[in-house]
């Protein structure tokens, strides 16, 4: 059987070093999203997972593959996220910007005037993150957070991200955004087929090595300095 040498079990969850005790420790957060956030590229080991064993996170991880932002039946996101339990003293709430919204075509939308859940249009893409927003926000009293996967070849994604980004100074919430992050792209391709599956989703290599460092230290300034605008970090 052909061997992907970025799931390689010296990247397992299990072989990384506990480094407990820092701000991250012991803080619980909700992670909501599809197949990036369950790390279906990685053998189920996302940077969540991570999260949790190196650096003590308490993860509520809901995340099922090829799930949307756009409701389309139970399994999407905002119907997922309605049955994740309200009395979870969260500490923050992070969603995934699908990729699966922009490869199904679904319709970008406008940001909305309206900070009503009941106006916002979840049958787009504009609607369903603003609906997210608000619901997590009310729910669980918590900081807000976006991420967004790193670059690959697809302009409506790209689209995605710009439309976040405007989203995020309407409500004040965090990007954590590796789309634009030119460091964190800017990786050799011999790297890439080490950090990389496919073009979208991560090895264990990719979550440890590549995407670990960048969430670990938006997620540590957010705990240390109560500022939800994380796409400074």
């Amino acid at each position: 059987m052909f061997e992907i040498l970025g799931n390689r079990s010296e990247y397992a969850v299990t072989s990384v070093e506990k480094t407990r005790g820092g701000i991250l420790d012991g803080k619980i957060i909700i992670f909501l999203g599809s197949s990036v956030t369950e790390g279906s590229g990685s053998c189920g080991e996302s940077f969540v997972d991570y999260l949790e064993h190196k650096d003590g996170v308490v993860a509520v991880k809901e995340a099922i593959s090829g799930t949307t932002l756009v409701t389309m039946d139970e399994t999407s996101y905002i119907p997922r996220m309605k049955k994740i339990d309200t009395s979870i003293k969260a500490d923050a709430f992070v969603c995934q910007l699908s990729t699966n919204d922009a490869s199904k075509g679904f319709p970008l939308g406008t940001l909305s005037d309206s900070f009503h859940r009941n106006e916002f249009d979840t049958s787009t893409i504009a609607g369903s993150i603003e609906y997210i927003i608000s619901y997590a926000m009310d729910t669980w009293k918590c900081p807000v957070i976006f991420y967004t996967g790193t670059k690959f070849d697809n302009e409506a994604y790209g689209n995605m991200v710009a439309l976040l980004l405007k989203i995020q100074e309407k409500w004040d919430c965090g990007v954590i955004d590796l789309w634009n992050d030119n460091e964190l792209n800017n990786i050799s391709e011999k790297q890439r087929n080490l950090y990389m599956n496919d073009g979208i989703h991560p090895t264990k290599a990719g979550y440890l090595k590549w995407w670990l460092p960048k969430i670990e230290k938006s997620l540590e300034n957010l705990m240390k300095n109560g500022n939800s605008k994380l796409s400074d970090y």
